[in-house]
C-alpha cells in the first residue's frame, strides 16, 4: 500500500481538462487493484463472466481509460518486475489480511449483511495470473504502451518521469514521490463518490496533483529526508518504529537531521535502513520502452471482450470514442504546433 503522506500534503485539486495532452504513466499494477476493489457487485463478488473469469478489471480498463483519452491525456502503464526481498513481509501480510477479509465476506455474504460483505469484499483483491495477463491483452489490443520495470512500477513510473519522457506519474501511494517523480497525480482513474473500505461512509475522491519540489520546499526538507521519514514510519520494504506516523517522523528528522541521528535520539535499531535508502534513492530502472500509441485492434477488442460477457455494442462505442478522441487530440497537437509559427 506504501507509505501514507496525507497528513503533509496540501495536494492541488484539478479537473481531468489540466491534463489534456499530457502523458502520464500509470502504475498497473495498484490501478487494476483500485479496478478489482471498487467494481463489484451489491454483495462484494466481483464482475464474472459465464465462464467464472472475473472482469472488473477489464471493465475499468476500457471504459475509464477511455475517458481519460477522451480527455485529451496520453496514457502508458508500468507492470511490476521482480519484487525486492526486503518487500516481501509486506506481501505476505497482504496475503494474510486478504484471506481473513475473505472469510469475514463469507460470513456476511450467509448472514445477508450487505453492506458489511461489500466492505469486506474491497479488501480481498488478488492479482491472479488471469487478470495479469487479461490485462496486458486489452492494453495491447487498445494500442496502449505497455512497459515493464525490472523491480517497482512506481520507481520506474518516477523515473521515466525525471527523464522528461512523461509529464507525472499516476499512482494512488505516495511513494512515487520517494522514488523521484517531480510531479505525482492521485486519483486519476478512481473519481468519484467511493466507500471508504471498512467504513459505512462515504468520500468524494477527486483527482490531485502534487509537485515534488514544491511539496519538499513547504516541508523544508530534501528528497533523501523525505525517504528517512518513511522509513521511520516504515514502508513496503521495513515496519518503521512503533508510534512514528508522519508528524512525528518529519520532526524527528528535521530535528537530528536525518535517520542516523533520530534513532540515535530514540535508541532504536532499523539494521537495514541503508538499503532501503538505496531502493528508493538508487534504484535499477530500464530504458527499453515506446510510449507511442498504436492503432487498436478493433477485431480483436471486440473479439476478446465479447468472449468476456461484455456488450458489443457498449465495446464497440467505447472503441469509437477512443478513436474519436485520439482524432481529435491529434489535431489539436497539430494546430498547437502550427500556430507556434506564427
Amino acid at each position: 500500500m506504501g507509505v501514507n503522506l496525507s497528513d503533509l500534503t496540501e495536494p492541488r485539486y484539478i479537473e481531468l481538462s489540466e491534463l489534456n495532452g499530457k502523458h502520464i504513466a500509470i502504475d498497473a499494477y495498484n490501478t487494476i487493484y483500485q479496478f478489482l476493489s471498487i467494481i463489484r457487485q451489491p454483495d462484494g463478488h466481483p464482475l464474472e463472466d459465464r465462464k467464472g473469469r472475473v472482469t472488473s478489471h477489464l471493465s475499468g480498463l476500457l471504459y475509464r481509460t477511455a475517458n481519460l483519452i477522451e480527455a485529451g491525456i496520453e496514457l502508458s502503464f508500468i507492470f511490476d518486475g521482480k519484487p525486492h526481498e526486503l518487500k516481501m513481509g509486506t506481501l505476505n501480510e497482504r496475503k494474510e489480511r486478504r484471506e481473513k477479509a475473505e472469510k469475514e465476506w463469507e460470513q456476511a455474504v450467509r448472514e445477508g449483511d450487505t453492506k458489511k460483505a461489500f466492505s469486506k469484499a474491497q479488501q480481498t483483491s488478488r492479482m491472479t495470473p488471469d487478470i495479469l495477463e487479461s490485462s496486458k491483452e486489452l492494453l495491447g489490443y487498445l494500442g496502449l504502451p505497455v512497459v515493464y520495470a525490472p523491480s517497482d512500477g512506481e520507481a520506474q513510473g518516477a523515473y521515466m518521469c525525471a527523464k522528461g519522457d512523461v509529464f507525472a506519474s499516476a499512482s494512488q501511494d505516495f511513494d512515487s514521490l520517494l522514488f523521484g517523480a517531480p510531479t505525482l497525480v492521485r486519483n486519476m482513474t478512481i473519481t468519484g463518490r467511493r466507500k471508504i473500505p471498512g467504513k459505512d461512509m462515504y468520500k468524494d475522491v477527486k483527482t490531485e496533483i502534487i509537485d515534488s519540489s514544491e511539496f519538499l520546499s513547504a516541508l523544508d526538507i530534501s528528497r533523501e529526508q523525505l525517504v528517512d521519514v518513511c522509513i521511520l514510519m516504515g514502508t513496503d520494504f521495513n515496519n518503521g518504529i512503533s508510534g512514528i506516523g508522519p508528524k512525528k517522523g518529519l520532526k524527528l528528522i528535521k530535528d537530528y537531521g536525518d535517520i542516523e541521528g533520530a534513532l540515535e535520539h530514540l535508541g532504536k535499531e532499523i539494521p537495514e535502513y541503508q538499503e532501503i535508502r538505496d531502493i528508493f534513492l538508487r534504484g535499477t530502472y530500464s530504458n527499453d520502452y515506446d510510449l507511442s500509441p498504436k492503432e487498436i485492434d478493433k477485431d480483436a477488442t471486440i473479439e476478446f471482450l465479447v468472449d468476456h460477457d461484455f456488450s458489443k455494442e457498449r465495446v464497440t462505442s467505447a472503441i469509437t470514442k477512443i478513436e474519436t478522441a485520439r482524432k481529435n487530440n491529434k489535431a489539436k497537437r497539430q494546430q498547437r504546433s502550427l500556430d507556434a509559427w506564427f
